[in-house]
């Protein structure tokens, strides 16, 4: 739907530093913070026992700057993307909270890490489970639904430039007809785009059920929609 797309247009707009965190089942402070090095400790270790001195082994050259703390120790803008906050569990979400809270985060063997200019964060979710009431508290929420006919047209010439318009009046109606369905995954924006870029290489030769499969990609949607001709007329 462009979730995604706000925050880096945003970053675009305001020339800041677009920094991303895929959030994913399982993930934790070490995919999403800091890790430690560990293949250059160990090295640094065996330097150690031949008498060369690397220093701390819990130093700052050997932290793995993860996308939540590369946010906090930017000295330049930035634009910090949580994407898809509802694929963590309650337990990362609950840290996410604290962090953002403040601004602020606490490395055992470092110490505490201020943001050194404050990120401007947009979290996004599928809706795949319900986000706690005290982070959406601190969010502006704003609800991103399916285009127009019209804008989505828009979008498309924006992000095919020169594609026909014969092209953008087919793809527009066909995906407006495609979410009126019952189907497993409705496409969104970049289906839409995808699809017009098909057709744009394949030429007058391709028509719109013989690439489907760029839009739809579940083996029931394919078969409903050609099996109750839902894109004739289209």
């Amino acid at each position: 739907m462009g979730k995604t797309e706000v925050a880096r247009a945003l970053a675009a707009a305001t020339g800041a530093r677009l920094i991303r965190l895929q959030c994913h089942e399982g993930i934790d402070v070490h995919h999403a913070l800091y890790d430690w090095d560990h293949a250059r400790q160990l090295l640094a270790l065996r330097a150690a026992e031949g008498g060369v001195d690397e220093g701390e082994l819990f130093s700052e050259r050997f932290l793995l700057r993860r996308p939540l703390l590369e946010a906090l120790d930017s000295a330049e803008p930035v634009v910090l993307l949580i994407d898809e906050i509802d694929r963590a569990d309650d337990e990362f979400e609950a840290f996410l909270l604290e962090l953002l809270s403040d601004f602020a985060v606490t490395i055992p063997e470092l110490g505490t890490v201020t943001a050194r200019t404050r990120p401007t964060v947009v979290l996004t979710s599928n809706r795949t489970r319900e986000l706690h009431d005290a982070l959406k508290r601190r969010c502006l929420y704003h609800w991103i639904d399916y285009p127009d006919a019209a804008r989505e047209a828009e979008i498309l010439r924006a992000r095919v430039p020169g594609v026909p318009e014969e092209i953008t009046a087919r793809v527009c109606a066909a995906v407006a007809r495609l979410r009126e369905e019952e189907l497993y995954k409705l496409p969104g924006v970049g289906e839409t785009i995808a699809w017009a870029r098909a057709l744009l290489a394949l030429g007058e030769q391709a028509g719109l059920d013989e690439t489907l499969g760029v839009v739809l990609k579940v083996r029931e949607d394919l078969d409903r929609v050609r099996s109750q001709a839902v894109l004739d007329g289209v």
